[in-house]
């Protein structure tokens, strides 16, 4: 389907990316009409449902790999989810936010008919961020000393620190990873993000099962096993993209031109890094903090549990995020204003229903999932208490993804980050330290704030979203995308 729209695209002359204004302020202003909103619903599910699946299936390793590892008792579970949470923390949360610049240029130079750019920005971004993976590689191989000396549990801090050494090649592939996949979406070409990561997934399954039960490994084996994945599913996407069809007008090899406008990419990749690793921080600083609790295997192990579950059911906004990102970029990118704000109000729409569905369903299951992770009695009731949390903690997490997917497909990241700064660092973190600490409600109250968070940090998002001057951020991306061009034209004149 994207093939077939490229060719139709490339048969007419380039549209206009900047309307006239007085067309531009009366397609916003023109009421929008029931097939308009039926159309683009039509198109953020299919869009969203592919990316579902394969969410699914990338947050699955994780899973399993932690389900394997919770059976090996509670200090191997607790040394996992500390390594895994402490990975986020200095690596995959910067990676993703690098990563997702290309949201806003790949989206908005497609929506713009420009194809041939988004290899090139694709190339652009994998240079930067595995240059960057360097230094964070290098964290990840001494984490063992780094969380003692933060006052971690030395017997927890050792074993995590053995963990990240075996998960540090994965760093490399999941930056590969995360460039393609976005390369990919924002072009609305999706399914074969489930059928790579699909059989990534198939491979972990069987590779955990049989390095952490059937070798000296241990729980070091699920480690190794989500390395292993992680390259399989990178190596994957890297073929399609080079021998697929569907990417023959996006794809045309490699260009010196990808050494040129880097600090373009930068300028939007940092604050797109800072904006989505302040909000993944603070949930992986629960699972910190709850080593300092008393009984901090407990308190470990249950809050690694919850935000692997939080996670998972995570990974369903998250696709309509995706979803709204690309749709909002594409319409900027082809000078649509009144489009993408309505694009803007059916995710919207979408994730609200969603929010409600999914955490019903944790409600009604809190009493069973535990058990998924652990036979132990304590950990299993104390789950049960926490996705009561989860599911409030679900429905404003869903609101916020779209929204955040928003900012970033209109190139508004900078504004994004200073909404999580005070959201997570000026309320929510200090809410649940005080719940936690001071008022001793223990691990439900560090959840407790970040509820907080994710409420003011949507509430805040949504009053920025609601006063977007759209015929402006046309202008914003008529401007990026062909000053982006320009230097690139005038580097190979030259």
């Amino acid at each position: 389907m994207a093939d077939e729209e490229q060719s139709a695209d490339l048969e007419s002359p380039l549209i206009p990316v900047v309307l006239p204004q007085e067309h531009a302020v009366h397609s916003t202003k023109r009421q929008l009409t029931k097939d308009e909103f039926l159309g683009e619903l039509k198109k953020q599910l299919l869009l969203a449902g592919p990316l579902v699946s394969s969410n699914f299936l990338l947050c699955g390793m994780q899973a399993i790999s932690v389900m394997y590892v919770g059976h090996l008792g509670e200090l191997s579970l607790a040394a996992a989810s500390t390594a895994t949470s402490f990975a986020s923390v200095t690596g995959l949360s910067l990676i993703i936010g690098m990563g997702s610049a290309l949201d806003t240029f790949c989206g908005q130079s497609y929506g713009a008919k420009q194809y041939h750019m988004l290899g090139v920005h694709m190339q652009r971004a994998m240079l930067v961020i595995l240059l960057a993976c360097i230094p964070l590689a290098t964290i990840w191989f001494n984490a063992g000393h780094i969380l003692k000396f933060l006052g971690q549990d030395p017997e927890i801090a050792a074993a995590a620190g053995t963990y990240a050494r075996f998960l540090t090649p994965c760093i490399f592939a999941y930056a590969i990873q995360q460039c393609h996949s976005r390369f990919l979406q924002t072009q609305n070409n999706v399914v074969p993000m489930i059928v790579t990561t699909g059989s990534a997934t198939l491979v972990h399954l069987l590779l955990c099962w049989l390095l952490v039960y059937k070798t000296s490994l241990g729980y070091r084996g699920a480690a190794v096993a989500i390395s292993i994945s992680y390259w399989i599913n990178a190596l994957l996407l890297a073929v399609y993209i080079r021998v697929s069809p569907s990417c023959i007008h996006t794809w045309t090899g490699f260009s010196k031109e990808a050494f040129h406008g880097i600090p373009n990419f930068i300028r939007l990749s940092i604050p797109s890094a800072i904006m989505i690793s302040l909000e993944i921080w603070s949930f992986e600083m629960m699972v910190l903090l709850a080593g300092f609790l008393p009984n901090p295997r407990l308190e470990t192990s249950v809050l690694s549990i919850s935000l692997n579950t939080c996670s998972m059911v995570y990974m369903i906004p998250l696709a309509f995020s995706s979803a709204a990102s690309t749709r909002v970029s594409n319409q900027l990118g082809a000078g649509q204003p009144r489009l993408a704000r309505l694009a803007v109000g059916v995710s919207l729409c979408i994730v609200v229903a969603e929010g409600v569905v999914v955490a019903t369903v944790l409600i009604l299951g809190r009493t069973v999932w535990g058990y998924c992770y652990s036979s132990e009695e304590e950990v299993v009731n104390y789950v049960g208490q926490m996705l009561i949390l989860l599911a409030v903690s679900h429905f404003f997490d869903g609101i916020q993804s779209v929204l955040s997917g928003i900012i970033r497909g209109s190139g508004q990241q900078k504004i994004g980050a200073y909404v999580n700064l005070g959201a997570y660092y000026l309320m929510g973190i200090p809410t649940s330290i005080l719940l936690a600490f001071v008022f001793h409600i223990g691990g439900k109250g560090l959840w407790m704030g970040i509820i907080m968070a994710l409420f003011v940090q949507a509430l805040f998002l949504g009053i920025i979203i609601l006063f977007t001057d759209w015929e402006k951020e046309v202008k914003k991306a008529s401007d990026r995308v062909y000053n982006t061009m320009s230097v690139a034209d005038a580097t190979s004149i030259n």
